[in-house]
């Protein structure tokens, strides 16, 4: 499975990604081993979508960048329609003790 993400940071900035391993990603954004999340203090996963394809997941991604900061809170606040996995996340995060 592939995952298109977005995590708040400092509770001000987007960052739009897409991997297959989300726990050890989202892991690795809170080691500050990502080089564009490093540098905030604060990241939280706000939104997640799953796709059966790299092709979907990276278009999907592409897709989420070029939009409105607008636009991108919309579709966190569940106004676009998409289904998300966030809460799935948030449950494997805690059980591997990485937030």
């Amino acid at each position: 499975m592939w995952y298109v993400y977005l995590l708040l940071c400092d509770q001000r900035t987007f960052y739009v990604g897409f991997t297959t391993d989300i726990v050890n990603r989202i892991r690795q954004h809170k080691d500050k081993q990502s080089f564009f999340t490093k540098k905030f203090s604060s990241l939280k996963l706000i939104y997640c979508e799953k796709y059966d394809s790299e092709q979907l997941a990276i278009a999907r991604e592409k897709q989420i960048k070029g939009w409105s900061r607008t636009k991108k809170q919309m579709l966190i606040r569940g106004k676009l329609g998409y289904n998300t996995c966030t809460e799935i996340v948030d449950v494997l995060l805690a059980h591997e003790n990485v937030l």
